[in-house]
């Protein structure tokens, strides 16, 4: 059963502290008419999409803070971002748009949605959950700081899969299913996401695989030069980009082939206010681990590939059949410790 769907990573590139969120817009819709033309039926855009990546900055005071933050319980009716929803709706587009998120109590996320062209509406939120970086900035002022723990709080909605409807035609529906047919790989698309650092982690997409995700996209910031962060041996910037880079392409390639799933990045990259470097290589990759579609550049870019989710179903029923091959009798520690616990010394 062919499932095709054309897909796109829309790369952002540059944006300085100061550039106001509805120039942001004006480039999204650019690349979202851009996908337009070319028959792409989801965009996926970048963790934090309309402002700068603040989080390497110190900011005291709330209410400057509060500016790169979106307010409410709805994201499309922002004022700013709604001509973005409005117009994916009118092309009929799915789009999935990161952003920084503050919660009428108070509570900062670092947030993604879904948004269903077909329905009109956010089918799916989703907050990230691994935070990497500090709640203090370095003490060395030529450090480049991730202040992530500082501005948000970890996720607590989990990853949950869900279905994406008007993506493939003759997709199954509960009210037409026959009594004793199967349904595996015949529904509408089944997706999940991911923002930045989570992609790192493999529980995150094994969560999403054991509910039969065909699709994970993601968004994220990635310094070039985080060298206080690694703490790795000393690199050149051109070294430490080349490696952001690598381990970039490497998680998303053995992650997708592992769990049996394409997938979409999308990067926010450039050389933020002329000194902040973030790497580019959005990426459209398969089930196999194959890059089908990847950034040649570190401006805005759409990123396009066809897939067919149909390719899924050889990992997902031989290699990864995990009714047959898994053993989760042995694998206790993934939920009961967070940190290294090593064997007795000799």
């Amino acid at each position: 059963m062919s499932r095709k769907i054309t897909v796109a990573a829309a790369q952002v590139g540059a944006i300085d502290l100061t550039t106001p969120k509805k120039a942001v817009v004006a480039r999204l819709l650019k690349l979202l008419h851009e996908a337009a033309g070319k028959k792409v039926k989801i965009v996926v855009f970048p963790e934090c999409t309309l402002t700068t990546f603040f989080p390497r900055h110190l900011i005291p005071s709330q209410e400057e803070l509060d500016k790169y933050f979106e307010h409410g319980e709805d994201i499309t009716q922002s004022p700013d971002v709604k001509p973005l929803f409005d117009e994916a709706k009118a092309l009929g587009i799915d789009i999935v748009l990161g952003y920084a998120e503050r919660t009428p109590d108070g509570t900062g996320y670092n947030t993604c949605v879904y948004y269903s062209a077909s329905e009109g509406k956010v089918l799916s939120k989703y907050r990230k959950i691994h935070l990497p970086g500090t709640s203090e900035p370095f003490e060395d002022p030529k450090a480049v700081n991730q202040l992530e723990k500082r501005y948000f709080t970890p996720g607590n909605l989990g990853f949950e899969a869900f279905r994406a409807s008007g993506m493939v035609q003759d997709a199954v529906k509960k009210e037409t299913v026959k009594e004793g047919e199967s349904t595996i790989g015949k529904g509408d698309p089944i997706m999940g996401m991911l923002i930045c650092n989570d992609r790192r982690w493999p529980e995150a997409w094994r969560v999403y695989s054991l509910q039969g995700a065909e699709l994970i996209v993601f968004g994220f910031n990635t310094g070039g030069n985080m060298a206080h962060l690694w703490g790795s041996k000393p690199m050149s910037p051109e070294e430490a980009k080349t490696e952001a880079l690598f381990h970039s392409r490497l998680v998303q390639q053995a992650n997708s082939y592992m769990n049996a799933c394409f997938s979409i990045s999308s990067a926010r990259c450039g050389l933020d206010d002329g000194k902040f470097d973030l790497i580019g290589g959005s990426a459209i990759v398969s089930p196999e681990g194959h890059v089908l579609a990847e950034a040649k550049t570190e401006d805005d870019e759409l990123v396009v590939a066809d897939i067919d989710l149909a390719a899924v179903r050889q990992g997902k029923e031989k290699t990864f059949d995990y009714g047959r091959h898994r053993r989760i009798e042995t694998y206790g520690l993934i939920d009961k410790q967070t940190g290294v616990v090593e064997p007795d010394l000799l």
